[in-house]
């Protein structure tokens, strides 16, 4: 008997717009982290920060000196960020958290995507639109982030994998002190290739190698020039949390910060995370019409379809 997808992924959003996940404490494991060096600071100076650095690798650069070269891990070290988390369904599908209402996006983008995205919003409300997903690809970074489906953080002292449910997506990060592929054996990648170093509690990565996408529906695209800077944490027993810069040259008149923040919903450790397989329900089956809109294959919502 097959099992769809999308009764169970609606009844998570139901959950997620009403959980408020269990009273907030002291999270287990990172008490017993080193103290990191990297100093917290608003969203107004993780913004500013953003600005100060030309390229992503120069940010990167900058929090691993405020480190002080990181830190390898010893199992004993490890964070605990057990659980299984999500993003709060009252956020949206909108990149950044925080857009107040009425706001198509926070980000400053070039006069060109800028200009992709008033046309992506106009279509929308004219009945048009196609999401790049709709074949059942992956999101990819940095859409991953966005994602409203379950998720486990898993560190261990050498690669921490951040995990996604939707399409069994999973992001490695590499701490083990290697560097990023080569520059001439480099090409795009859904995820990209992810290295990090520890600071205390806190995860700081730099991913590059990505592929063009669009960081949601109705948001703006990005292009395969992009890259990111992530510091992930957890903030409480019920919380993680990621500061996240985005580079971007050709799409963003300037860095792009944003705080992500993902809620856990299990506080007894009961719920499972299940293989995902977009194509097992044979309704997801899409393709973009010539007029750029999405249609199902095999019917239409056309009375008037197939009647000479």
């Amino acid at each position: 008997m097959k099992r769809f997808l999308i009764p169970a992924a609606c009844a998570a959003l139901v959950l997620l717009a009403g959980c408020k996940g269990p009273p907030a404490v002291e999270a287990p494991g990172i008490s017993s982290a080193p103290a990191g060096s990297i100093p917290q600071r608003t969203k107004e100076q993780n913004a500013a920060l953003g600005r100060e650095h030309k390229t992503a690798w120069d940010l990167y650069q900058a929090l691993k000196a405020e480190a002080k070269g990181g830190q390898k891990l010893s199992p004993s070290m490890v964070p605990d960020w057990t659980g299984v988390y999500s993003r709060p369904a009252d956020k949206g599908f909108t990149f950044d958290p925080d857009t107040p209402a009425g706001v198509a996006t926070t980000a400053k983008l070039t006069p060109e995507y800028q200009a992709r995205l008033d046309k992506r919003i106009a279509d929308v409300k004219r009945g048009i639109e196609w999401d790049p997903i709709s074949t059942c690809a992956p999101p990819g970074h940095p859409r991953w982030l966005t994602e409203p489906f379950l998720r486990e953080f898993v560190p261990t002292p050498n690669q921490t994998w951040l995990i996604n449910e939707m399409v069994n997506d999973i992001r490695r990060v590499y701490t083990d002190g290697r560097d990023h592929i080569p520059a001439e054996d480099r090409y795009p990648l859904y995820n990209g290739d992810s290295i990090g170093f520890w600071d205390g509690g806190k995860l700081v990565v730099h991913t590059n190698q990505l592929q063009g996408g669009i960081y949601q529906r109705q948001n703006p695209d990005y292009t395969d020039q992009v890259e990111t800077v992530e510091i992930w944490q957890r903030a409480d027993a019920s919380t993680m949390t990621a500061d996240v810069w985005v580079y971007d040259p050709p799409s963003l008149a300037e860095p792009w910060y944003v705080k992500q923040a993902y809620v856990r919903l299990d506080p007894k450790q009961d719920l499972r995370i299940r293989y995902w397989n977009c194509a097992e329900n044979q309704n997801n089956a899409v393709h973009q019409t010539q007029d750029g809109t999405t249609q199902f294959n095999g019917f239409s919502f056309d009375p008037k379809a197939g009647k000479k």
